[in-house]
């Protein structure tokens, strides 16, 4: 039985680099954020909730994870 190559798909790079990318990211940010926890820890319980939000939520996930899962699946850095 052969491979019609009209329905072939051809692996992209793209999706491998993109995952060892996007584990060295919250490697990084986890010993970044695990170091700030001496200064954040003084904060009262109120003040250490908003900073973990940001930071864990907003900072690593939306801002440079939305670009970089855009750019495995098309090849742009930008969607649309």
């Amino acid at each position: 039985m052969s491979i019609d190559p009209r329905h072939y798909h051809q692996p992209s790079w793209r999706k491998p680099a993109g995952m060892f990318a996007i584990l060295g990211l919250i490697l990084g940010w986890a010993v970044l954020v695990g170091s700030l926890s001496p200064l954040i820890g003084q904060l009262p319980m109120w003040g250490q909730v908003p900073v973990y939000i940001v930071l864990g939520l907003i900072w690593i996930w939306i801002l440079p994870l939305r670009r970089l899962l855009a750019w495995m699946e098309t090849g742009r850095w930008r969607q649309g």
